[in-house]
């Protein structure tokens, strides 16, 4: 069977453009009868270019009247009949977010979950971890119901619909997942997975990271030797490189790893191999996918690519139409296609996360790329670390500010730093041109003590759950608060 799925997946690839028309049209007509179908004369669209014409790009803010008619119980708002489920996730501007989640969405978002398993086992042979314990680190699986409908975070939603051959080996137990503050919630955790035999670990890196913390405090063992039989992570939410190296000197040994990228608005994209880069887009599951190169991203009239006209290389908006009812739906994520054939794609960062203070549009990707090549090259490793502008306002130069949260601190620091600069330099022309020109001096790097992060996080109330620090922000807000934990 896993032979036959492998051969299907190479399939897709080819016929993926045509799943994506044949998808748009499907979507259209299921839901033409829906409010926002009639509003949108959903009748009259019968390809992407009638689609561009009649539906404009929407984010949150602009989808929230129809999400609140949802809520108070409204049905054939934006997908027939009502979601199952409403998932809650953190905005960064607009505070919770509530998105729907159909029955026709549910389950194209278990299959892909499935399939990137799958895909692992037929080309590594290693069916070994499906026979061990496998520990999922989730949000709360509780849910809460309102006018039939149930709230709750993503990841607490997917775990009422593990398949069943997965649930007898899984942990944690639903108790403990049901605990709300993460810190008890780890210690549970570690209690319950010490002594077992865990083959596979799933969940966002920094929190499998606190969770290794925890198990090498209490048995004075690394990882690897704690679990001898653990062989994979599933990982996803935030990108992998700057939490590598940490991991894996906590497991003391290399492991194979598995990207999933999965979100409310759908289950986006998985790693399909180990030998290959980039992550394949799951381009037949109810999802239709159009992509706006990012500068383009605030015009009025935007360029809407189908995929049939993406590029390599190029920095693209996400946009997603889908069978839970979202319409030219802007993600806020950037990805680039690493590969047209099968179509794949890396994450590169948030529309909002940037930095162009002065004009440089530096982005996740970039600061990251520059930081672990310099760490690599003094073999180190970094717990967290985030960017901000430093806008001056007299004679010295303004800069970008880096916290930075060493595993152990580079013996000369400014050295490191002029290094990660240069990085930056050559990743970055505008920047380069700013640093050059002597508009903006080289960054200035604080090394905050460990646990900084975790302590900020914790101060926010936003430890655990789907939280994570962003890598940039365009202003000072993160940066002033970090500022007290300089030693």
């Amino acid at each position: 069977m896993h032979h036959l799925l492998h051969i299907k997946s190479k399939k897709d690839a080819t016929n993926a453009v045509k799943h994506q028309e044949l998808i748009l049209k499907k979507l259209i007509q299921n839901a033409s009868h829906t409010q926002f179908g009639k509003e949108h004369q959903f009748h009259q669209i019968h390809n992407h270019q009638g689609f561009i014409q009649h539906v404009p790009i929407r984010d949150y803010e602009s989808f929230k009247p129809y999400i609140e008619k949802i809520k108070n119980g409204k049905t054939d708002i934006l997908w027939k009949g009502k979601p199952v489920y409403l998932a809650k996730t953190s905005g960064t501007t607009s505070g919770v977010k509530y998105i729907p989640i159909s029955k026709e969405s549910i389950k194209e978002h278990i299959k892909a979950a499935k399939n990137a398993l799958l895909c692992y086992i037929t080309e590594s042979g290693n069916v070994q971890f499906t026979e061990g314990k496998m520990i999922f680190l989730t949000g709360s699986p509780e849910l809460d119901n309102k006018n039939d409908i149930l709230i709750g975070r993503l990841s607490g939603i997917v775990n009422h619909h593990v398949p069943a051959y997965l649930t007898q080996n899984r942990t944690p137990t639903y108790q403990t997942n049901c605990i709300e503050d993460w810190e008890k919630k780890l210690d549970a955790i570690v209690n319950e997975t010490i002594h077992l035999d865990m083959t596979l670990i799933s969940g966002i890196p920094p929190w499998i990271q606190m969770y290794f913390d925890r198990l090498e405090e209490k048995s004075n063992q690394k990882i690897g030797t704690l679990f001898k039989n653990l062989s994979v992570i599933v990982h996803g939410g935030v990108a992998f490189e700057p939490y590598k190296k940490k991991l894996f000197d906590s497991i003391g040994r290399h492991l194979d790893t598995i990207e999933t990228y999965p979100a409310s608005e759908g289950f986006f994209a998985y790693q399909n191999s180990q030998k290959e880069k980039g992550l394949l887009l799951n381009t037949n599951a109810g999802m239709f996918f159009e992509f706006i190169p990012v500068h383009e991203i605030d015009n009025k009239h935007p360029t809407r690519l189908s995929l049939a006209d993406v590029a390599l290389d190029e920095n693209y908006a996400l946009i997603v139409s889908s069978n839970a009812g979202l319409w030219a739906y802007n993600i806020g994520d950037t990805v680039k296609f690493v590969s047209l054939n099968p179509y794949k794609i890396v994450v590169t960062g948030r529309i909002k996360h940037f930095i162009s203070a002065f004009g440089e549009h530096v982005i996740a990707e970039e600061v990251e790329y520059a930081l672990m090549q310099t760490a690599q090259k003094y073999n180190i490793a970094i717990a967290e670390f985030t960017v901000a502008p430093f806008v001056s306002d007299n004679q010295e130069l303004s800069y970008h500010e880096w916290f930075v949260e060493f595993e152990q601190a580079p013996t000369d620091i400014s050295q490191f730093s002029m290094e990660v600069d240069k990085n930056l330099c050559a990743k970055n022309i505008y920047y380069n041109d700013l640093i050059q020109g002597g508009i903006l001096s080289p960054l200035k790097m604080n090394v905050l003590p460990k646990n900084s992060f975790i302590n900020y996080m914790k101060s926010e109330g936003k430890l655990g759950g789907q939280n994570k620090v962003p890598r940039l922000s365009n202003n000072r807000i993160i940066a002033d608060k970090l500022r007290k934990y300089l030693a």
